[in-house]
């Protein structure tokens, strides 16, 4: 793993936007994993700053989604595809046809989910995949469990994670408690994985991602067996390594 330490949020906002647009530099049809959520804010500001100076071209790029809640209008500010066109999509040019999300409202959500993963093996699979990381040590919407879920699938969403997603909505009676999401298999063909952690909440799970043990537990963890991690951590999440 390349672990590298950061003063603050914004110094990783530009370094982690550069390296998601140096992969698109170096192969301009890549195929990008795409996260939500708070963490991926700046590092998206960082893409659209360098596309508006013309420095990059995503007019070939295929992009996919980690995740998406079940049941959510995707036009609801808190649907995870409104949140990637209000902070990405509508500020560059990647073709609309080449962005791809799981439909939380599919009839079969199962099926639905088969499908995703026909779709990423069809572009050729993920060159890059932008993680968060969750206080639990989820990634995407897979939650501490018994077992690694390898490939998409529904998921229930654990107490911790409905409280740390409530800051998005009015009151967290309105979180969504179910979600669609990549699995740990899928998570793992991609090429490469850049994981962002920041806060002192976030320090526990990124030590256990380190150098704990593998476990489902700390869905996390299991990055210790992909070979080409970078993880851009600022000084608090850092605290315990």
């Amino acid at each position: 793993m390349n672990v590298l330490i950061y003063d603050n949020e914004e110094q990783i906002g530009i370094a982690a936007g550069n390296y998601m647009c140096g992969q698109v530099l170096q192969k301009p049809d890549s195929v990008l994993g795409l996260a939500t959520g708070s963490t991926p804010l700046k590092p998206y500001k960082q893409m659209i700053e360098l596309y508006k100076n013309g420095a990059i071209d995503f007019s070939k790029v295929t992009t996919f989604n980690l995740d998406e809640y079940v049941q959510l209008d995707v036009n609801d500010k808190n649907s995870y595809h409104s949140f990637m066109h209000e902070n990405l999509f509508n500020h560059i040019n990647i073709p609309e046809e080449n962005i791809n999300f799981l439909n939380g409202n599919a009839e079969n959500l199962e099926q639905e989910c088969i499908n995703y993963e026909s779709k990423i093996k069809k572009a050729g699979g993920i060159d890059i995949q932008l993680l968060g990381i969750g206080s639990n040590g989820h990634i995407a919407f897979n939650e501490p469990s018994d077992c690694f879920q390898r490939w998409s699938h529904v998921v229930e969403l654990k107490e911790s994670t409905v409280q740390d997603n409530s800051r998005f909505f009015k009151s967290i009676e309105e979180v969504p408690t179910k979600a669609v999401t990549m699995g740990i298999g899928s998570i793992m063909q991609a090429k490469k994985i850049l994981i962002i952690a920041l806060g002192q909440n976030k320090a526990k799970a990124i030590k256990q991602l380190i150098d704990g043990n593998v476990t489902p537990l700390c869905p996390a963890s299991v990055l210790q067996f992909h070979t080409d991690v970078t993880l851009m951590l600022d000084r608090d999440a850092a605290s315990l390594i």
